[in-house]
């Protein structure tokens, strides 16, 4: 017949394997070395060095372009400013290519299509947007989407 272990011995065994194995393993995970962050923070509360965020940022204002460059012709104009909501007519801007819709503004003439543009009309903001654009290079876009609606 097989021998009965009582419970107690197998609870001792138990116990005294968990001592063994926590005498083998504590010694490899205890940290022996300090790292550079640590070794800058010396002393004092090592929560705040734990802490700290992983990465910094700072907006700020992006420079102006440089001003006395050559100015900007008219299809250039409207290919970089204009033509984001006149090709795809978006806020319900008048395409360039529905000649339907130019109808009304160019019955209103030309000097009150510079006035809507430079002052903005609309959704549409005052110079398209482009504030830095000077009123001459925003007329000669005007002249090149007239010519192009005509």
């Amino acid at each position: 017949m097989a021998e009965k272990h009582s419970s107690k011995g197998i609870m001792w065994a138990v116990i005294i394997v968990a001592i063994v194995l926590i005498a083998i393993i504590y010694p490899l995970t205890v940290k022996k070395s300090t790292s550079a962050a640590d070794a800058a923070f010396s002393g004092g509360d090592q929560a705040e060095l734990r802490i700290q965020p992983v990465a910094r940022f700072q907006l700020a204002k992006a420079e102006a372009p440089a001003a006395g460059g050559a100015p900007k012709d008219g299809p250039t104009v409207y290919n970089s400013v204009c033509g984001a909501c006149h090709n795809t007519g978006a806020a319900g801007a008048p395409k360039i290519d529905a000649k339907g819709d130019w109808a009304p503004r160019l019955g209103a003439g030309k000097d009150a299509l510079y006035a809507s543009v430079l002052n903005g009309k609309g959704a549409m903001p005052a110079k398209g947007g482009a504030a830095s654009l000077s009123d001459d290079e925003v007329k000669g876009a005007v002249d090149y989407i007239l010519g192009k609606v005509k």
